[in-house]
């Protein structure tokens, strides 16, 4: 079964914010792939427990290269998207969690941006502990949604090509 899942936070308080990225994309996406046999998920657990949920979905070592991880990233500019395979959670913890929860960093995920960026494209990000969550936590602007939701026909082409040919050319085409 080939599974995507959406990672974020549960709850009407939740819907709308930045750390729900994934959850939102994976809404956005699967209009576009109806018919391609793929499951998409967002679990209705907090974000890191997301382990819990994905873990009973995933038994082997197959099912693992037909999962794609879609979740944001405070490290790349709003907009962009960077697809990844068997590296580190890189201090995520919802990511963290599923990781854990499989005991592999073998499978794939798209880490969506999350964060301004100046002309040049460097991130500019919030600094201190406080002002990250206030961030991760807060509504997207309308503008930044029109982001997403422009980004959304680039991920689901690369969830299409993930799966119809191979994680290297999704990751040649698209990073």
């Amino acid at each position: 079964m080939k599974l995507v899942v959406g990672l974020g936070n549960p709850g009407k308080e939740y819907e709308g914010t930045r750390h729900n990225t994934g959850r939102i994309l994976v809404g956005m996406i699967e209009k576009k792939l109806e018919g391609k046999k793929i499951k998409f998920i967002t679990p209705d657990i907090f974000m890191n427990n997301s382990g819990k949920a994905v873990a009973p979905l995933v038994k082997s070592k197959k099912d693992l290269k037909d999962l794609v991880v879609i979740y944001d990233d405070i490290d790349l500019p709003l907009g962009k998207m960077k697809i990844s395979f068997n590296r580190s959670s890189g201090g995520h913890n919802g990511l963290g969690s599923v990781i854990k929860a499989l005991k592999s960093e073998e499978f794939l995920r798209i880490r969506v941006g999350i964060s301004p960026a100046t002309s040049k494209g460097v991130v500019k990000k919030p600094k201190g502990e406080k002002a990250i969550l206030n961030f991760l936590l807060g509504e997207f602007k309308k503008p930044e949604l029109e982001a997403l939701k422009k980004l959304s026909k680039k991920v689901a082409e690369a969830v299409e090509t993930i799966f119809a040919e191979s994680k290297e050319k999704a990751m040649s085409l698209y990073n």
